[in-house]
C-alpha cells in the first residue's frame, strides 16, 4: 500500500513533466487527430479581442492601430519584451511591455546548435506558425548576415536555427511569452506585417545599463553590441548612447 502511494504521485508528477516539456514529441501527433489550424482561422480568433485590449494603449501614444512599423525589444537579463511603435513618420512610442516567461541560456551571442542560447542582435519575422507545439509561434530569421558571416569565418558550420517567440512557458534557447501574450502579438505582427516589424534581443536595457562583453565571448562581440546599441537609438529617441557606451572584457 504504502509503494502504490508512493508510486501513484510520480506517475503524475512524469505526466506532467513529459506534458510541459515534452510537447514537441507528442503534440505534433495530437494535432494529426486534432486537425491543423491555419494562420487566418488563428487570426479571425484573437484578432478582435488583440484590437480590443491593445487599440486604447497605443491611442494613448497617439499611434494608430495596426501601427506603420513595429519594433519587438527583449532585455535578457530582466526577462522583459517591449512593445514599441510609430506611425509613418513619427518616432516609435513604448505601447507596452510583457514578462517573457522562459529563456535559458546566458548573456552573450549564440553559436552553436544545442546551445540553449537565446541569440542577441536585430532580426525579422520570417514565419508564423499557427500549429506550434507552444500554441503558437513566429519564426526569426536566426542566423542572419551578421550571425552567418562570423560563424564561416570561425568555422562553425552549426550556428544554430529554429528561434521562435512563442507561447507557453517553457523555451530552449527562444522567447517563451506565455499564451495570451503570443496570442496579441501573433495577431499585432500579422496585421503591422512582417516587413514592418524587427525584433531586437539584447543583453540588457541600453538605456539604463553598459553593454557589457561577457568573458571568453568572441571578439566580435563588442561590433555586435554596438549595433545592438544603435538599433535601440533609432527605437528609443531619448536614449542618450554617450551615457551608457559598450564596455568590452578579455574576449577569446
Amino acid at each position: 500500500m504504502k509503494k502504490r502511494l508512493l508510486v501513484y504521485p510520480l506517475i503524475l508528477i512524469n505526466i506532467f513533466l513529459f506534458y510541459q516539456f515534452g510537447r514537441g514529441i507528442w503534440y505534433p501527433i495530437a494535432i494529426k487527430f486534432m486537425g491543423k489550424k491555419t494562420v487566418t482561422e488563428v487570426i479571425n480568433t484573437y484578432s478582435e479581442p488583440t484590437l480590443e485590449k491593445l487599440a486604447p494603449l497605443f491611442s494613448k501614444e497617439g499611434i494608430t492601430y495596426p501601427p506603420k512599423n513595429l519594433a519587438l525589444v527583449a532585455f535578457k537579463d530582466t526577462n522583459i519584451l517591449e512593445l514599441w511603435a510609430s506611425n509613418e513618420d513619427s518616432k516609435y512610442k513604448l505601447i507596452t511591455s510583457y514578462p517573457i516567461k522562459a529563456a535559458s541560456g546566458d548573456l552573450g551571442p549564440k553559436l552553436r546548435e544545442g546551445d540553449r542560447q537565446v541569440p542577441e542582435g536585430i532580426y525579422k519575422i520570417i514565419g508564423f506558425n499557427p500549429n506550434s507545439s507552444y500554441h503558437l509561434s513566429m519564426k526569426l530569421n536566426y542566423p542572419n548576415e551578421f550571425d552567418l558571416k562570423h560563424a564561416e569565418t570561425e568555422g562553425r558550420s552549426e550556428p544554430g536555427t529554429n528561434i521562435f517567440i512563442h507561447g507557453r512557458a517553457v523555451s530552449i534557447g527562444c522567447l517563451a511569452m506565455g499564451d495570451p501574450a503570443i496570442e496579441q502579438l501573433f495577431s499585432l505582427v500579422y496585421a503591422t506585417g512582417r516587413e514592418n516589424t524587427t525584433v531586437l534581443i539584447s543583453p540588457t536595457d541600453p538605456s539604463k545599463n553598459k553593454l557589457v562583453v561577457p568573458n571568453n565571448s568572441p571578439r566580435w562581440t563588442g561590433d555586435l553590441y554596438q549595433n545592438i546599441e544603435a538599433h535601440y537609438q533609432k527605437v528609443n529617441s531619448k536614449y542618450n548612447k554617450s551615457r551608457h557606451r559598450t564596455a568590452s572584457l578579455p574576449a577569446a
